[in-house]
């Protein structure tokens, strides 16, 4: 039976993936699993060995542990920044805080998982930073089938209909839109939305997505685009 990683890898090219982590079964399990996304991962357990293989091999994106036991992992990512290194930095960590969340952003860093953590998010969210290398220049109207977002006004419609949408709405409209094809977590849509660390206990997310589900459907009259995709969260694509 085929694991709900490899059902939601992506086509294409076989990313390059380096992994700094000391902690062995840490290290085995993140290695496991984005070679089971179809990723060719590169493992290392010193900071300094990571630092090297991160300056000198042609990597898509780095996951990296922020407490080394040679080398702290925000001095790593602070040097491959001033070197002008801008491989996407995904910050592994069991500092929770927000304060420590905003020092790992701040040095350079793209994301901030924090453990625990579920595989199926670390490969979503790994997979948007490099979806997001791979388009730098955002454009203004972003479309999915029939649907269209204009970023520079917030004019949105489907099929040529107008769709009014709340603030939140089109904030989280406009994420899955960049995002479209790709399974993205309810942890990623309330960080990213709503700039909080995710809540397990609340059901705000899935209540704006029910409430976006049917305004996008134009309640009812055409297909649905926003599809829930079980123990993951959900995914937005063109309707059939």
């Amino acid at each position: 039976m085929e694991s709900e990683a490899s059902i939601l890898r992506q086509p294409g090219p076989m990313p390059r993936i380096l992994v700094v982590e000391d902690d062995d079964p840490t290290r085995l399990e993140v290695t496991a699993a984005l070679e089971d996304y179809g990723f060719a991962v590169e493992s290392v357990a010193r900071g300094h060995t990571g630092l090297l293989r991160a300056l000198e091999g042609d990597f898509d994106a780095v996951v990296l542990d922020r407490m080394l036991p040679d080398v702290d992992g925000l001095s790593i990512l602070s040097t491959l920044r001033n070197v002008g290194k801008q491989t996407p930095v995904l910050i592994l960590s069991a500092l929770s805080a927000v304060d420590e969340r905003v020092r790992g952003l701040r040095a350079g860093g793209d994301d901030y998982l924090t453990k625990p953590f579920d595989s199926l998010e670390l490969t979503a969210r790994l997979n948007a930073l490099l979806r997001r290398r791979s388009s730098p220049v955002e454009a203004s109207a972003l479309s999915v089938g029939d649907l269209v977002l204009d970023t520079s006004t917030h004019h949105v419609e489907r099929a040529g209909e107008v769709i009014e949408l709340k603030p939140r709405e089109y904030q989280l409209l406009e994420y899955m839109m960049r995002h479209a094809g790709q399974p993205v977590t309810r942890a990623m849509l309330f960080e990213s939305v709503w700039n909080y660390h995710f809540n397990a206990q609340t059901n705000v997310i899935d209540m704006h997505i029910g409430q976006l589900r049917r305004k996008v459907s134009l309640n009812g009259r055409l297909s649905v685009m926003i599809h829930t995709v079980r123990n993951v969260g959900y995914i937005l694509h063109a309707g059939e």
